[in-house]
């Protein structure tokens, strides 16, 4: 039983991971389905005992990225006790998830933004576990008097998701990059966190950086 379980999830795990490359490397809408059975190595039929059709495919990684990528930044967020550190940390492992994936990142950035049924149907259930995760740092940062008290986490998270996700999306479509993700990292933190933080902290923070604070982010 367990073991039949386990082959399960190494079948369903395969056919994403194809779905993944042939989505990065034909798009979404050109990609068939038998296309992706052959490239995880299954019968066409066996992909519809795991996912109901190609959008079903598309959104199930999306969720299990976004859900592996929640799972990571609870791990290094864990015992972190500085608002500003945390939200560093946030940010870095966006930005750098993409960078060490190009086929995921194309797939996020471009390719999930064709299907209609993600777009008008999907639930984001994970999407908003995300969202809230960065909205947990910026009500810790409220509390501690670090980020200015008027701030509204819900539209503050939506800020900082779109930067991110605009940057993210720039480096995907860009044939001649003018800047990396890791300085990119660096410029949303430096930008962002400064205007959420209380005055006299944002000007602290500056002579830290000006002092060579970050020379090992």
């Amino acid at each position: 039983m367990v073991r039949g379980r386990r082959r399960d999830e190494e079948k369903r795990e395969r056919i994403l991971q194809a779905a993944l490359r042939v989505f990065s490397r034909k798009g979404f809408y050109k990609s068939r389905v038998s296309e992706i059975a052959k490239e995880a190595g299954v019968a066409d039929g066996t992909i519809y005992l795991y996912f109901k059709n190609k959008d079903d495919l598309l959104i199930s990684i999306f969720e299990e990225k976004i859900d592996e990528l929640i799972r990571i930044l609870r791990e290094k967020l864990e015992g972190v006790e500085s608002p500003e550190e945390k939200m560093r940390i946030f940010i870095e492992n966006h930005l750098f998830l993409l960078q060490r994936n190009r086929a995921l990142a194309e797939m996020l950035q471009v390719e999930l933004r064709q299907s209609n049924k993600f777009m008008k149907e999907y639930v984001p259930v994970k999407f908003l576990e995300y969202l809230d995760l960065l909205a947990e740092i910026i009500e810790e940062g409220k509390r501690k008097g670090v980020f200015k008290e008027e701030i509204n986490p819900t539209i503050a998270r939506r800020i900082v998701f779109g930067a991110l996700d605009e940057i993210s999306l720039a480096w995907v479509l860009s044939k001649k990059r003018k800047y990396d993700l890791e300085e990119s990292a660096r410029q949303v933190y430096s930008i962002l966190v400064d205007g959420m933080k209380v005055r006299e902290r944002a000007v602290e923070e500056k002579q830290f950086i000006k002092e060579g604070g970050y020379d090992q982010f």
